[in-house]
């Protein structure tokens, strides 16, 4: 089947910013949605597999937290189409296009998977703030204030993931 646009296709936009602003936002934001559905995938995985003392906790966080990626992710490719470009859809394109990588398949000790949701939060964060200075620079407020909201969630995702990694502060006999 032959698409009607091709992938990468620039149209212009109804919301009057140049080519050369949105042909820059539209990569940025198309590797922040691919970074965001690798990490959708994860979290989906790891509220299925969760096992142990804090199982309902996490499976609740879980599930709040691909739930919140899914709505970001969504709000981001809404953004690529407003700004006149298409959105990568297929999973594997987006897995090569993510600056996070998925987990190897299999079931992981819940530890080690959170350490590395927070280490992607860590890194998705770092990659929207240099969006931000990008969407200023360009003169992209819309974008500048969707990808604000946006890196205060994935903010406090890291956060809520640093607490469920910390020490338990009930622990007899440990000293730090």
């Amino acid at each position: 089947m032959k698409p009607w646009k091709e992938p990468g296709t620039l149209e212009g936009n109804p919301i009057g910013l140049d080519r050369t602003a949105t042909s820059k936002m539209v990569k940025e934001l198309d590797a922040h949605l691919a970074s965001l559905f690798v990490l959708y995938h994860q979290y989906l995985k790891h509220h299925w597999l969760v096992e142990g003392p804090q199982f309902r906790d996490l499976h609740l966080f879980l599930n709040d937290a691909y739930a919140e990626v899914e709505k970001q992710g969504d709000h981001l490719a809404e953004r690529i189409t407003a700004l006149g470009g298409i959105p990568t859809c297929d999973p594997v394109e987006q897995a090569k296009l993510s600056f996070v990588a998925h987990e190897p398949e299999g079931t992981f000790r819940i530890r080690p998977s959170l350490e590395l949701d927070r280490s992607h939060e860590g890194e998705i964060a770092k990659r929207l703030r240099s969006s931000i200075r990008l969407a200023q620079k360009l003169g992209d407020f819309g974008t500048e204030h969707l990808v604000k909201g946006i890196l205060l969630q994935v903010e406090d995702r890291a956060h809520h993931l640093d607490h469920f990694l910390g020490h338990d502060s009930l622990e007899i006999g440990r000293s730090d």
